[in-house]
């Protein structure tokens, strides 16, 4: 097991659980906690350097604005791609890299995407909580978390970072 490999298995296996008992004081506290767990594990993935072709691209629900009549979760590219939100630019990227793409609605539909789908690595984006447990469920595979934007609250109308997205898959792609 190379050195980054070992140190995220470290981190995810001993020190996340330890962090979440230490973090159960406060909400506050333990979504920083996640944050930092995410923000280690990112880093530590870009440094065992994977270059993979199998690359799931893995969403929330809460990406696509609640008032939409078309449901998603089932299969994204049912979005009828009218802009008010990013599922549009989501599915451009995902084609554009040859991405598999699916939308998750929480933690055992998100476990068994990533057990039907078998991809090399992932990309993620979700809140602290989900991104955090996902991540340290899904050890080895290298993922790349992406904290989501949540400008009216949790799990309602969140956006992702487009640049920071775009980045997390060009380090993982394989040319």
């Amino acid at each position: 097991m190379s050195g980054p490999r070992l140190l995220r298995g470290l981190l995810l296996k001993l020190l996340y659980p330890l962090l979440m008992l230490l973090g159960g004081v406060s909400k506050h506290w333990k979504e920083r906690l996640q944050a930092f767990v995410i923000r280690a594990n990112n880093r530590l993935v870009l440094a065992e350097a994977p270059r993979v072709r199998r690359l799931l691209l893995l969403l929330p629900h809460c990406l696509q604005i609640q008032d939409c009549n078309i449901r998603i979760t089932r299969n994204i590219y049912n979005c009828a791609r009218c802009g008010r939100c990013e599922i549009r630019d989501l599915i451009e990227i995902a084609q554009e890299h040859n991405l598999k793409l699916f939308v998750a609605t929480g933690g055992n539909l998100a476990r068994r995407i990533v057990a039907e789908t078998r991809p090399q690595a992932i990309v993620a984006v979700a809140c602290e909580n989900d991104l955090s447990s996902g991540i340290a469920d899904t050890f080895p595979l290298p993922v790349l978390g992406i904290p989501n934007i949540r400008p009216f609250g949790p799990c309602v109308d969140t956006r992702v970072d487009l640049k920071e997205l775009k980045a997390a898959i060009q380090s993982l792609v394989a040319n």
